[in-house]
C-alpha cells in the first residue's frame, strides 16, 4: 500500500503529469510481473486482473484514488467542530460543496457521486496516457471489421477470419470501479474468453466506454440451463434463485445474467463457454 499511497499523493499534488503516469505504469508493470499485489483481489482473482492488461490496472488505480479522494474531501469538509479552509483540503478537493454536504450527512458519498468522480478521473488519466480515442467507432470499423452486435452493455466489432472480437463496453454497474472489477473477475472465472483492455472512448451518445479485445468463439449452439448449472457449480457457485433463474452466488462473488445468449457450446471443445456476464463482489472490498 505504500506505493499506492505515493501514487495517490502524486495525483493529488500534480494531476496526471508525466511523472505521475510513470509511477502508475511502473506499479502496473510490477503487478503484472508478480512483484506487487493489488489489494482488491485474492491470488486467483489477481491473475484475472493481469490478463486484463496494464490499462485495466491503471484505470483501477485511478478509480480507487477517485473514491479515496472524494471520501477524504467530504470528511474534511463535514467534520463537526472544525472549519477546514480550501487550502487545507485542496489536494483532495474534487467534490462539489453541495455534494459533500449531502454525503457527509449520510456518512459517505453516494454511489452516483463516486461513479461520476471515477469516470471523470479515468477519462483525464486515459487522455494523458494516450489511451483515449474520440472517434473509436470509425477506427474500430476500419481496423477490426463492422459492428456485428449491440446490446445494453457492449458494441461488438468483428471481421471474418479474425481470432478476436473488439468490444466497446459501457458500465451497467453502480460505479466504474465495479465495472473494471467485473473484467478482472470474468478473466479469473472464464480465462478462455479473457478480456484485454486497450483503451477508452465516448460513443455518439456521450457514454464512456472501455475498448477491449476478447477471443472469438465458434458457437455450436446455446448452452442449456443444466449445462450452465454444471459449469458454474464446478467453479464453486450455487443457484441464487431457487433453481429457476440465471443468477448464482459463491461465498465471495455474485454471478448474474448467465442466460444461454451469454453462454455458448464451443464448436471445438463441445463445452459451455461464457462470453459475458455480470460478476461482482458480494461484499465490496473497502
Amino acid at each position: 500500500m505504500d506505493v499506492l499511497n505515493e501514487i495517490y499523493a502524486a495525483i493529488a499534488a500534480e494531476g496526471f503529469t508525466a511523472g505521475t503516469l510513470q509511477m502508475i505504469d511502473n506499479y502496473a508493470n510490477d503487478i503484472q510481473n508478480g512483484r506487487e499485489d493489488f489489494f482488491r483481489f485474492n491470488l486467483s482473482e489477481h491473475a484475472g486482473l493481469c490478463k486484463g492488461g496494464s490499462p485495466l490496472i491503471g484505470a483501477s488505480i485511478v478509480a480507487c484514488y477517485a473514491t479515496a479522494s472524494l471520501r477524504a474531501s467530504c470528511n474534511a469538509e463535514g467534520r463537526e467542530g472544525q472549519s477546514k479552509s480550501r487550502a487545507e483540503v485542496s489536494s483532495l478537493d474534487f467534490c462539489r460543496d453541495a455534494a459533500c454536504a449531502r454525503s457527509t450527512e449520510q456518512g459517505s458519498p453516494a454511489n452516483w457521486e463516486i461513479d461520476e468522480q471515477q469516470e471523470k478521473l479515468i477519462e483525464q488519466w486515459a487522455k494523458a496516457a494516450n489511451l483515449w480515442e474520440d472517434d473509436s467507432e470509425h477506427i474500430l470499423t476500419a481496423e477490426f471489421g463492422p459492428m456485428i452486435a449491440q446490446g445494453a452493455e457492449a458494441k461488438v466489432y468483428y471481421s471474418d477470419g479474425n481470432t478476436s472480437v473488439v468490444k466497446e463496453r459501457t458500465s451497467i454497474y453502480s460505479t466504474w470501479l465495479k465495472a473494471l472489477d467485473a473484467i478482472a473477475l470474468h478473466n479469473y472465472l472464464f480465462p478462455e474468453t479473457a478480456m484485454k483492455v486497450i483503451g477508452f472512448t465516448r460513443d455518439s451518445d456521450s457514454l464512456m466506454r472501455i475498448v477491449l479485445t476478447q477471443p472469438y468463439v465458434n458457437c455450436l449452439r446455446l448452452a442449456t440451463k443444466e449445462e450452465i448449472d454444471d459449469m458454474v457449480a464446478a467453479k464453486g457457485f450455487r443457484d441464487n434463485w431457487n433453481g429457476e433463474g440465471v443468477n448464482y452466488i459463491s461465498d465471495r462473488l455474485a454471478l448474474e445474467d448467465m442466460h444461454p445468449a451469454n453462454v455458448f457450446i464451443d464448436t471445438i471443445t463441445g463445452k459451455p463457454i461464457c462470453i459475458d456476464c455480470i460478476v461482482k463482489f458480494i461484499n465490496p472490498t473497502k
